[in-house]
């Protein structure tokens, strides 16, 4: 993960790689996981005499809100983004799902921020806010904020943001043209 370089002025890698990853995000989906089961131990082996409707309910409300936990926490455990000469890529948890693509000449800066809270976007996840744009936040700590051509700004946690800060930064700047044509 992270930058390469030959040397301080040699050349970039074709790909910089870099992760953030929640740890918490396991609890919340074992919570999940947990709800679920309830719904599936009510749904074998229920005992009730009150009639078959609120059973029903209560295994359907048990099993789906235990699945909406689960899956929607495991989507966010990680985020793993890749900076190469097009585009960045923003992936969310072990299927890649959400994902956003945003071309390099979308972009026309890269900020460090060194501390990008849950509180500030309202939760962890695939963020937005109005005053604010678009976010991907994992978990507390530095991440970078890209403003684009359209006004728009997105942010991304992950660790060791200066250094993809450093690889966008170099990768707008146009490169040295080869000279007049004949």
């Amino acid at each position: 993960m992270g930058e390469e370089r030959e040397d301080e002025d040699g050349p970039q890698a074709d790909v910089w790689t870099g992760r953030a990853t929640n740890r918490f995000q396991w609890v919340s989906a074992l919570a999940g996981a947990a709800c679920t089961a309830l719904g599936i131990e009510l749904a074998v082996d229920s005992a009730w005499t009150s009639g078959t409707a609120p059973l029903v309910m209560s295994v359907v409300g048990c099993i789906a809100a235990g699945l909406l936990i689960m899956f929607g926490t495991l989507a966010f455990v990680h985020v793993a983004l890749k900076v190469d000469r097009e585009s960045l890529e923003v992936r969310c948890g072990h299927i890649g799902v959400p994902r956003r693509r945003i071309p390099l000449h979308d972009v026309i800066g890269a900020e460090f921020a060194p501390c990008v809270t849950p509180r500030h976007w309202g939760g962890w996840g695939y963020r937005w806010r109005p005053e604010k744009g678009t976010a991907v936040v994992v978990r507390r700590g530095e991440g970078i904020v890209l403003r684009l051509w359209d006004g728009h700004t997105f942010t991304v946690t992950v660790d060791d943001a200066e250094a993809a800060v450093r690889v966008i930064r170099d990768r707008l700047r146009p490169s040295a043209s080869p000279g007049p044509l004949h």
